[in-house]
């Protein structure tokens, strides 16, 4: 075999594996000696973010400090080799870690071991679904979301965090669940608040703030745990009632078999579905937003996949579920990260900690690790945009509001169910009745206008240009046939010509057909003529393939509004009609 035989064929078995693993043939060819350095530095700087957000992570979604660090590394791996942004950190996400708390809380019943299993199937089967979403090419899904929903979603997260963690501020937990027995419970104990607990919870917070304002490019978080756990070693304040994370055991995890009640998959399976729709939807905004900003693109089919395998990786490691985690993405960026190498960087320093660096965070505050996750909670609340939709459409707002509500009522799953539920709802009434007018000719503006929207518009005598705007389908078919026809009444008897603009018809299903076979029959009936204007071309070559075509649509079928109109001057040309539509 010649050389070039053996390039080809390299180059050929490269191009299989990177139809599989797109990450994979840009680490076969990567660029050392110019890029490594750069990934190192950056690398080790996520790593220096993710190791505490990991660990409050963990507590937010009710595990042992160890278990963040288990979900944070190999899901970096998996998605190296899967994903196709060479920015994006998978890692535990707030959002994520919260509706897993709410999942599996009330089926776990107070028993460690089966929260376990029931954490690790449900990241297993969100795995699953993200993949099969891949193979199905739903990766549209990312859009699924509506702007004010994701952003009402991700306010109430951050309502639900802050009224879970403050009581670890003041040295008390809070157990209810719900806006008002949550502050109710908050008042009560109030008189329970434990001073020292208070003081490393408040300096954990300055330590944030002076951190984020004056030395940005230092990891906040692990100045601040840092600083915690410092003080509360050389001041034995664990002796004097702070709770600490106590002992974490080095090591990789050990694996076990998920054990629990068989009842509990079928609920398990509801509640990964919607895990992989918001984490999905909310780690491609990240994905995107930074790939806009690096001027590249991402395929939003094999990202899904990618999900998919870093959410296995994380069952696999005895973790959570993870996501495009955006403050991580943002200091490897921050940090001069060229390549996806960068999360294999901070996957192996984070494993490195995980072996042999575990024993300082036994003396870490819960207080710190509480303050950690509200100031984390501070980053997801976004009034800017919410006062922005208010200038746009005051019912989205209501739909924002409701879904943020929801969160923290019910739990953040439902929410985005019942979220998601309502905006489906809003759509089909959107496209089941969308707007339909009746176009003429208003004085010196060029071309067709709405009649409605324009008080000086004159129609022409004979003939109606209506314009339907939307698909002509199975749930509005029914409704475009009754407005055509009552626009058709409304125009008098002497109309001739009644002209449909298809332009905004991007579709026509089969009950659509039905709908406009009977309404030409039913303007037949009156002596009406039915016009096609926009689209002929693709509307005969429809027909032709459906074998419905006919001689005489050629006939009635026009490819602009203009040319239906200029037919219709040299056909008909009433005494009293006003000049051609220029």
């Amino acid at each position: 075999m010649t050389d070039t035989s053996v390039e080809t064929a390299g180059s050929s078995w490269i191009t299989r594996l990177g139809a599989i693993a797109p990450g994979l043939p840009a680490l076969l060819h990567y660029r050392f000696n110019t890029d490594f350095r750069h990934d190192l530095v950056a690398g080790v700087s996520v790593a220096a973010v993710a190791l505490p957000v990991s660990v409050a992570y963990a507590q937010l979604a009710g595990f042992t400090p160890v278990v963040g660090l288990y979900a944070s590394i190999l899901p970096l791996v998996a998605y190296a080799l899967f994903g196709t942004s060479r920015q994006l950190m998978v890692n535990p996400d707030a959002a994520t870690c919260a509706m897993i708390a709410s999942a599996i809380t009330p089926l776990a019943a107070g028993n460690p071991e089966m929260y376990t299993s029931l954490a690790v199937t449900l990241t297993f089967l969100t795995g699953l679904f993200c993949i099969l979403a891949s193979f199905l090419r739903l990766g549209a899904l990312a859009d699924f979301l509506s702007k004010p929903i994701l952003v009402g979603f991700l306010n109430g997260i951050a309502l639900s965090i802050l009224l879970g963690q403050i009581g670890k501020l003041l040295g008390f937990s809070i157990e209810a669940g719900g806006i008002i027995p949550r502050l109710l419970e908050f008042i009560d104990k109030l008189p329970q608040t434990h001073p020292p607990t208070l003081a490393i919870g408040l300096g954990s917070f300055a330590l944030l703030f002076l951190s984020k304002r004056f030395v940005p490019r230092l990891p906040a978080a692990l100045v601040a745990l840092v600083a915690a756990a410092a003080t509360v070693a050389l001041l034995h304040l664990n002796e004097q009632g702070v709770a600490v994370l106590g002992a974490v055991p080095a090591g990789l995890p050990e694996l076990h078999w998920p054990s629990f009640p068989l009842r509990h998959f079928p609920s398990l399976i509801a509640d990964a579905a919607g895990l992989a729709l918001v984490l999905f939807s909310s780690g491609m905004l990240t994905a995107r937003s930074f790939a806009a900003k690096n001027r590249y693109e991402i395929d939003v089919d094999r990202e899904f996949a990618a999900f998919g395998a870093a959410n296995l990786a994380a069952a696999v490691s005895q973790g959570f579920a993870v996501t495009g985690a955006d403050s991580r993405t943002a200091m490897a960026d921050a940090s001069g990260g060229r390549t996806q190498v960068t999360g294999l960087v901070a996957a192996a320093t984070m494993a490195v900690v995980l072996l042999f660096l575990t024993d300082p965070l036994q003396y870490v505050p819960i207080a710190a690790l509480g303050a950690v996750l509200v100031f984390a909670s501070f980053s997801l609340v976004d009034l800017h945009t919410l006062r922005s939709i208010w200038r746009i459409d005051r019912r989205e707002v209501f739909l924002s509001v409701l879904t943020t509500l929801g969160v923290v009522a019910v739990g953040a799953i439902d929410a985005i169910l019942v979220a998601v539920a309502l905006a489906l709802m809003r759509f089909v009434k959107l496209t089941a009745r969308p707007r339909d007018e009746v176009l003429g000719k208003v004085e010196g503006l060029p071309g067709l206008h709405s009649v409605d929207r324009h008080t000086g518009a004159t129609t022409f005598p004979g003939l109606v240009l209506y314009r339907f705007d939307s698909p002509i389908t199975f749930f509005n078919a029914a409704y475009f046939r009754q407005r055509a026809l009552a626009v058709a009444e409304s125009a008098g008897p002497g109309l001739h010509w009644f002209v449909i603009d298809t332009i905004p018809v991007s579709h026509i299903d089969v009950t659509g057909l039905y709908a406009l076979r009977d309404l030409k029959e039913m303007l037949a009936e009156r002596g009406i003529t039915l016009i096609l204007a926009g689209r002929k071309t693709e509307f005969i070559n429809w027909l032709h393939q459906t074998g419905l075509y006919q001689p005489e649509y050629e006939e009635h079928t026009f490819p602009t509004l203009r040319q239906a109109l200029k037919a219709y001057q040299a056909q008909i040309r009433p005494l009293d009609m006003p000049a051609e539509a220029s």
